[in-house]
């Protein structure tokens, strides 16, 4: 099975960088530099497909790929904290529109092309003008991207979740709405999201706090993941590392680092790289994550525990969850 993800992020002061994959099961892609666009750069790596595990509250499938990926993204946002998203439907339409694109010219960008088979618009923000949607006043929108052979939506949401800067994405406590689109080929389901908040943020976390994932308490959490599926590669010269854990604060927050951690209960602390703005150029100023260098325990329950500041403010969290 092949799948490919895109992410994408922006707001008034700009563009902030993505990221760019591809692979064997999976490709991620996305964008960098300034201004509204992006580009994929496709490597050959292995990796293995993540198939959410059934947990207490978690929606039923409705076998409707893109409203499936809704209340996903909405249940593993709701289980962290954060608001969950109103469903619009002009950001839908720009949605729709955009994976019909995808499906009709074999690609998966987030870039349009004039004159190409559906056609709707060049880039996100283009896209959801045309569809009626305007972006105003204070305001930020994303957009993630992903192609596979499964047509789950619940699949396609919770590879982009698993991707760790695709996440960072996905968690912006400040969206207010989402819109979500799928469209089938063949072999591929192309799954387009588009985060936004628009004359105004949402309420996003308290000053002083971060949102985290996995979640306290957390349960069935994967015990890998595979580090050469994204580019830039989160944890270079290793493919198969340990699941991301991370930390989230407001789009507009800026967050320091002070220490981050990982240990099985009664353990020693692991190894792990981190992905903070001090030394990452790939994650954003109000979120951090560590990636634990070697594959988790089964069925393990582990301790975290971040220090750090955001804003300046001095914030404190420890927090457990359970491999599956």
């Amino acid at each position: 099975m092949r799948s490919m993800k895109i992410r994408k992020l922006q707001w008034k002061s700009g563009l902030r960088a993505g990221l760019s994959a591809s692979l064997l099961a999976a490709l991620l892609a996305a964008c960098g530099g300034g201004g509204d666009s992006g580009t994929s750069t496709p490597v050959n790596a292995a990796a293995v497909p993540v198939t959410p595990a059934v947990q207490p509250g978690a929606p039923t499938a409705t076998g409707d790929t893109a409203a499936d990926g809704f209340a996903w993204f909405n249940y593993r946002r709701s289980q962290i904290g954060l608001s969950t998203l109103t469903r619009n439907a002009r950001i839908d339409t720009a949605a729709l529109g955009h994976s019909n694109y995808l499906r009709l010219n074999n690609t998966v960008s987030h870039d349009q092309v004039a004159g190409n088979p559906g056609f709707t618009g060049t880039t996100t923000g283009n896209r959801l003008k045309a569809a009626g949607y305007e972006v105003t006043g204070q305001s930020a929108y994303g957009e993630v991207i992903s192609a596979a052979g499964d047509r789950s939506g619940f699949f396609h949401a919770e590879e982009l979740i698993t991707a760790i800067y695709h996440r960072f994405l996905v968690f912006e406590p400040v969206f207010r709405e989402m819109g979500v689109g799928a469209a089938s080929a063949t072999n591929y389901t192309y799954f387009t999201t588009n985060f936004a908040a628009s004359n105004g943020y949402g309420t996003g976390v308290a000053r002083g706090s971060v949102a985290v994932y996995p979640a306290d308490g957390q349960t069935a959490v994967p015990v890998n993941f595979m580090s050469d599926t994204e580019s830039p590669d989160p944890v270079p010269n290793q493919n198969e590392v340990g699941y991301p854990v991370s930390v989230h604060a407001n789009i507009s927050s800026v967050m320091t680092v002070t220490s981050f951690t990982i240990k099985p209960r009664g353990g020693a602390d692991l190894p792990v790289r981190l992905l903070a703005t001090a030394v990452d150029s790939h994650t954003p100023d109000a979120a951090a994550a560590i990636v634990p260098l070697a594959r988790l325990g089964a069925g393990t329950t582990y301790e975290v525990s971040f220090r750090g500041t955001v804003d300046s403010v001095a914030v404190v969290r420890n927090w457990s969850f359970t491999t599956q």
